[in-house]
């Protein structure tokens, strides 16, 4: 179903499969693929099917699955992720077509590390990485506030993925900022490092990476908010 003809090619609705609740302000909508075609780590806009506003999600499935995940946290004042927290299987929302540049190089060595550091849902793409090229040599690090924001953590292997929390003590995660538990184990400069979250923490994290040596180049960034 399209939403207009001038925009038929771009933009469709797409049918909600399920919505499943994380924590309290966290979720995923699962939507009906429609014939969306993305590269892993690429984003998409969504919105509800009777307002003008969406909103960017970086795709939280698979290329290959057969439907559309994202990966949601509410914002209290938002215009989109307080209407899409309310939505039900059966509803209708707006999906534009994959944009963004934010993907692993095509030529991936089967041995070359991988540092994906993330804050928040920003760990989507991530999850699009891992799950449509498996056996990657990565290490996954997420900068969150408590152990209830380590969305999915079960899907990835135990010993690639790191919880950095900066609220709360645990023998399951590192208490403390990414940026402290890269202070304290460098990165190899052969490395290729991939950042995705807020704006400052990109900011700190690029710095630090540099500064123990890691060529830009091997450095890829995408401003998740």
């Amino acid at each position: 179903m399209e939403v207009s003809e001038a925009n038929k090619i771009s933009t469709k609705l797409h049918e909600i499969i399920e919505m499943r609740h994380l924590n309290d302000s966290t979720f995923i909508v699962r939507l009906e693929k429609n014939g969306v075609k993305f590269k892993a780590g690429q984003h998409i806009n969504v919105g509800p099917a009777n307002s003008i506003h969406t909103r960017e999600y970086s795709v939280y499935s698979g290329q290959d699955d057969e439907y559309l995940d994202i990966l949601v946290k509410e914002v209290t004042d938002g215009f989109i992720s307080p209407v899409l927290k309310k939505q039900k299987p059966g509803n209708m929302l707006i999906v534009e077509e994959p944009v963004g540049y934010f993907s692993l190089p095509r030529n991936l060595k089967p041995d070359q590390k991988l540092l994906f550091i993330a804050s928040g849902t920003g760990i989507s793409p991530f999850h699009s990485f891992i799950k449509t090229t498996p056996g990657l040599n990565y290490t996954l690090i997420h900068g969150i506030r408590n152990l209830s924001e380590r969305y999915d953590s079960d899907f990835y292997e135990p010993s690639r993925y790191i919880a950095c929390t900066s609220r709360q003590k645990s023998d399951e995660s590192y208490f403390g900022r990414v940026t402290h538990y890269l202070e304290e184990n460098p990165v190899g400069r052969e490395t290729q490092c991939f950042l995705c979250g807020n704006s400052s923490m990109i900011h700190d994290v690029y710095d630090i990476l540099e500064n123990q040596g890691v060529p830009s180049e091997n450095i890829h960034a995408e401003v998740y908010f």
